[in-house]
């Protein structure tokens, strides 16, 4: 491994001597917050990027492994909705002296847990907005504001989110999707990082095919785009 180091995804701070960017998943300590290996945020701290995320409503933010979140990032959770089935949205109900009970969970627009797949960059500002569901390999821009879902390999722009283009063809997608380097052990991953970072995509299209196939799915030669 590189200096002799072994990327340890416990680690706080990956960057030595650099304390605006961590690791999320040892940091976390809300368990309605389940984020995966290696996934970082250019922030030192995760948690107050993750808004109105209330007990009472039972969702969970969960993030992959291996995502890349810019600064000022926010997920904005379901606590953040008001009662609209009615003629006001005022949350009589959370302010003191006023007497209401808190409304049904039927009578609020709840949209479920937030889900971000792995390997997803999302852009500098960009506000994720309660129940999305975000692919593997995804990319927000900058400033973006997500309230649908995006599929996997797909770019989003602008407020609200809309799709540029998908990042590659249908075939090498799925051939992404099936073989998850994510899920790799981090030796497997080093091996193949000449692949994952190879921009000839029809030689990483016929090595994913090759691997897939092959009884040795990964040390098959994952170096095919050196030159």
């Amino acid at each position: 491994m590189k200096n002799g180091k072994t990327p340890n995804p416990d680690t706080v701070f990956p960057v030595e001597g650099y304390k605006k960017e961590i690791y999320v998943k040892p940091t976390v300590t809300n368990p309605n917050i389940i984020v995966g290996d290696f996934t970082y945020i250019a922030d030192s701290d995760f948690e107050s990027h993750v808004t109105h995320l209330y007990d009472w409503n039972g969702d969970k933010l969960i993030i992959g492994k291996f995502c890349q979140i810019a600064a000022g990032v926010e997920f904005v959770m379901n606590g953040a909705n008001h009662q609209m089935n009615c003629v006001t949205t005022f949350p009589f109900y959370t302010l003191e002296g006023w007497n209401m009970e808190p409304p049904a969970a039927s009578d609020l627009p709840l949209k479920g847990d937030t889900v971000i797949g792995n390997d997803v960059w999302i852009g500098q500002n960009a506000v994720i907005l309660p129940g999305v569901h975000i692919g593997d390999g995804a990319i927000i821009g900058a400033e973006c504001v997500v309230g649908c879902d995006v599929e996997p390999y797909t770019i989003v722009v602008g407020n609200p989110a809309k799709v540029l283009r998908k990042r590659f063809d249908d075939e090498l997608t799925d051939l992404l999707l099936r073989f998850g380097w994510w899920n790799k052990s981090v030796d497997e991953i080093d091996a193949l990082i000449p692949l994952l970072t190879c921009g000839d995509l029809e030689k990483v299209r016929t090595q994913l095919k090759n691997m897939i196939d092959s009884d040795n799915p990964v040390l098959g030669g994952a170096s095919c785009c050196r030159k």
